[in-house]
């Protein structure tokens, strides 16, 4: 027992001194064999970082410009035509009834009949 374990110790250090001059010029210096104590998950290979989460883009939709549409004014309501009768005083009698006036027409406003 005591020769397995001396020969593991034996192994680790000419491990460790056959490393580290292998790798003393890897990437400039900065490799090597470490010892230490580590806390934590097990740790096979180079750190994986989680996928990083990615926000969807912020679409922002502008409203349309407003649309105006030009109306016209409404229709203003032409005056009712005013359409005369034509009385003649000397027949005493309206135009078409009489054809000729001999002191000349009289403009009259339309009267609507009298109701009963």
């Amino acid at each position: 027992m005591k020769f397995s374990k001396a020969l593991g110790w034996g192994l680790v250090a000419l491990a460790a001194i056959g490393t580290g001059a292998a790798w003393a010029d890897h990437r400039h210096g900065h490799g090597g064999v470490r010892f230490g104590v580590y806390v934590g998950p097990p740790y096979w290979g180079p750190f994986v970082y989680p996928p990083a989460f990615y926000y969807p883009p912020v679409v922002i939709e502008r409203a349309p410009p407003p649309v105006y549409i030009e109306q016209s004014p409404p229709p203003v309501a032409a005056p009712a035509p005013t359409s005369y009768w034509y009385y003649c005083a000397a027949s005493r009698a309206y135009y078409p009834y009489v054809n000729e006036c001999p002191g000349g027409w009289m403009k009259v406003l339309p009267q609507p009949p009298a109701q009963p």
